[in-house]
């Protein structure tokens, strides 16, 4: 070993000590916090932004800003975990995308509650078995999850942050060698076979597709059949022990899924905050520019607008929102009471931050 790589290496040494010993500086801390809030709570989302806002602002590189998020992510989980245990519910089984949202989010050290549904994720942190649920909302590729729309509209529960998750597919295969004919059957959810066509299309042409349940399903089928392959993320891959022929196999590299955090708490402001609406519309012509003018005249900027036919057959289509600003904020407070007023049914889903 040269001298100049034992120096570099003792180098790292001394600040990976620094780092400890700030670090459980820092974990102390969020301890004495949690001993002086008054109501218990462990997560304030806007606080959580604000900090990796901080960070990324005065990040002078190496590492790039997706990776100060990462790492600061874990290490308030893993500080929020000292304070107390989180639960959070998504649509499972273990392995899927929705988990990988949830440890985006939260960290590795929050409890991760597999739910059947989307239905049950939303009965149990309504019913307060967790503290909080994480739910898909809508696909870059495949449109707006219908079923978290409806639930969304009917709950008490509130949009409390929300999760970009780019979507990347991987090729899973049962250890051993590749050889023509090795692969019968490909399985997967129906959406990752749509997404990932052109590839399969291309490199096992005669190949059956399986649509199954979920992606991890498909792996864990793998894993029991040498011939079959799931389509499904890297961690499903060290969840059934499969090994990744091929990465990045979609056919769209900017495949991408919102999540919705959900849970029974109010956000306060962070200053780079979203809120999502529903309202219907009055039956009558012009009626749904008339409600959008409100947002014009208070200069608030709509990013989102989503209908949906209304279940209650009470109005023709409801009408999903989302605009730029907190409902606390001055101008879109104004904008929202306008609108309240004109519209033939209203209500505010959740004013949270924008994923950082």
């Amino acid at each position: 070993m040269s001298d100049q790589l034992k120096k570099l290496r003792e180098q790292i040494d001394g600040l990976d000590d620094q780092l400890l010993q700030l670090l459980n500086q820092r974990a102390g801390l969020a301890q004495q916090i949690g001993h002086l809030k008054e109501d218990g709570t462990v997560l304030r989302p806007e606080r959580e932004a604000q900090v990796l806002l901080r960070l990324q602002a005065n990040n002078n590189g190496p590492l790039s800003n997706a990776a100060v998020t990462q790492l600061f992510t874990e290490v308030m989980s893993q500080c929020r975990a000292l304070e107390a245990q989180m639960s959070v519910a998504f649509l499972g089984p273990m392995g899927t995308y929705s988990e990988a949202a949830v440890i985006k989010r939260f960290g590795s050290a929050a409890m991760r509650v597999a739910s059947t549904s989307i239905d049950e994720v939303f009965r149990a942190t309504e019913g307060g078995a967790v503290n909080f649920g994480i739910v898909p909302v809508e696909n870059s590729t495949e449109g707006a999850i219908g079923r978290t729309l409806d639930l969304l509209t009917g709950s008490q529960l509130r949009i409390c942050g929300e999760v970009l998750l780019p979507i990347h597919h991987c090729f899973l295969v049962q250890p051993g060698p590749m050889f023509d004919g090795r692969i019968q059957q490909i399985v997967a959810h129906p959406q990752a076979l749509a997404q990932c066509q052109g590839w399969l299309n291309a490199n096992f042409p005669n190949a059956a597709r399986i649509p199954v349940a979920s992606n991890a399903e498909g792996a864990h089928l793998a894993a029991q059949d040498a011939s079959k392959a799931a389509v499904a993320g890297d961690q499903a891959a060290g969840l059934f022990g499969l090994d990744i022929w091929a990465h990045n196999i979609e056919d769209d590299s900017r495949n991408t899924t919102r999540f919705l955090v959900i849970g029974n708490q109010e956000v306060a402001p962070s200053g780079r905050d979203k809120t999502s609406i529903v309202m219907a519309a009055p039956n009558r012509p012009g009626a749904v520019h008339d409600l959008l003018t409100p947002l014009a005249k208070h200069g608030v900027s709509m990013t989102k607008l989503e209908s949906r036919p209304a279940r209650s057959g009470l109005w023709e289509y409801l009408f999903y929102l989302d605009i730029e600003g907190h409902q606390l904020d001055a101008p879109v407070a104004a904008a929202l009471a306008e609108l309240k007023q004109q519209a033939a049914a209203f209500k505010i889903l959740g004013a949270y931050p924008v994923a950082v």
